[in-house]
């Protein structure tokens, strides 16, 4: 019987401890209990335990990366894709120098942080938009991968873009944040200003901080909620590489150079082991990105031309996934 009664009382000293972390009013040990934990690959479950992914990613923009308080000035972007005779470096005529026989797109292959990457440079932004797969929050049932969503959607080069409810690992139907679609909110389970990252009426990349509606009324046609923002403005952002969160993984970004040109970007790599959002700013910022921000990496990377799965989606256990994991939204180069 005293070996049971002790028994409860570790149990309820256990419980005051977890809602302590939880609930206490020091949310300085909660912050160093998401950063520590998701600094290192073997204890990241401890942080998810806890909290929800929407939690662990506000602690961690806070701990790795200094926000933005501007949005993008898209008065420098002036659109025209052209050949040019002459290019400003070796960055530049690899963009704008056309593959024969293709005017949509030219697939660049890259390398960030020695993991392999994938650089597709978009020549006609009024043919970029959000896609969206076929349903949101249907029991699991509506989400998509990206090579379904691509054909179903007629396009010719797609990406993911924003997260998703994912309690168990498995996925699901149901976006996190802002979708926008044809100057519609199509899907938001909030009413507060978020990172938005979107194309405009006028088919330049906006970076807002804003509400869904307040992002429409700025001129944005499409777009969903992610980040961080990598560039803005032409200034790269500032990062914490020291920092959780957003050390290492398989990445998704987009950007825009001055002349209009859209970049999609997708790397290989796992979840905790792939490049550094630093460096694929950095390289970005080479290919002469004004504007660019980070989309949903990890198992979700998914790039997609004409049908084909071009890079290798792997699971956190390094296990491919084959086809590509099912998710609710991303970047779209229509026909």
């Amino acid at each position: 019987m005293k070996g049971f009664t002790k028994f409860i009382i570790f149990v309820d000293i256990l419980v005051a401890i977890c809602f302590f972390i939880v609930y206490g009013p020091v949310s300085y040990f909660r912050k160093t209990i998401i950063s520590t934990a998701l600094k290192t690959k073997t204890h990241q479950y401890i942080a998810y335990t806890f909290y929800s992914k929407k939690a662990i990613r506000k602690v961690s923009k806070l701990d790795s990366y200094i926000p933005w308080d501007e949005n993008t000035n898209l008065d420098e972007i002036v659109i025209d894709t052209a050949p040019k005779s002459s290019y400003d470096n070796e960055f530049d005529k690899e963009i704008l120098t056309r593959e024969e026989g293709n005017q949509d797109y030219k697939l660049i292959n890259i390398e960030v942080d020695g993991f392999k990457g994938y650089l597709v440079a978009i020549y006609n932004p009024a043919k970029v938009g959000v896609a969206i797969s076929k349903a949101f929050n249907q029991n699991n049932t509506g989400a998509e991968k990206m090579t379904k969503m691509c054909d179903r959607l007629g396009g010719i080069v797609c990406i993911n873009g924003g997260g998703f409810l994912d309690p168990d690992g498995w996925g699901s139907d149901v976006p996190q944040g802002y979708i926008i679609k044809g100057n519609q909110v199509v899907w938001s389970d909030s009413n507060t200003k978020e990172d938005i990252i979107g194309i405009s009426n006028d088919n330049k990349l906006m970076l807002v901080h804003a509400t869904g509606e307040e992002a429409i009324k700025m001129g944005m046609r499409d777009g969903l909620q992610f980040g961080p923002f990598l560039i803005v403005n032409g200034e790269k952002i500032q990062f914490n590489d020291k920092a959780g969160g957003y050390n290492k993984a398989a990445r998704t970004a987009i950007a825009q150079r001055k002349d209009g040109v859209i970049l999609f970007l997708v790397t290989e790599g796992v979840h905790a082991n792939g490049p550094k959002l630093l460096s694929v700013a950095t390289l970005l910022e080479q290919y002469g990105a004004y504007n660019a921000a980070n989309l949903d990496g990890g198992s979700s990377a998914q790039l997609v031309i004409k049908g084909k799965l071009i890079n290798r989606p792997l699971n956190v256990a390094g296990q491919e996934i084959v086809g590509g994991r099912n998710v609710v939204s991303g970047f779209i180069l229509s026909e």
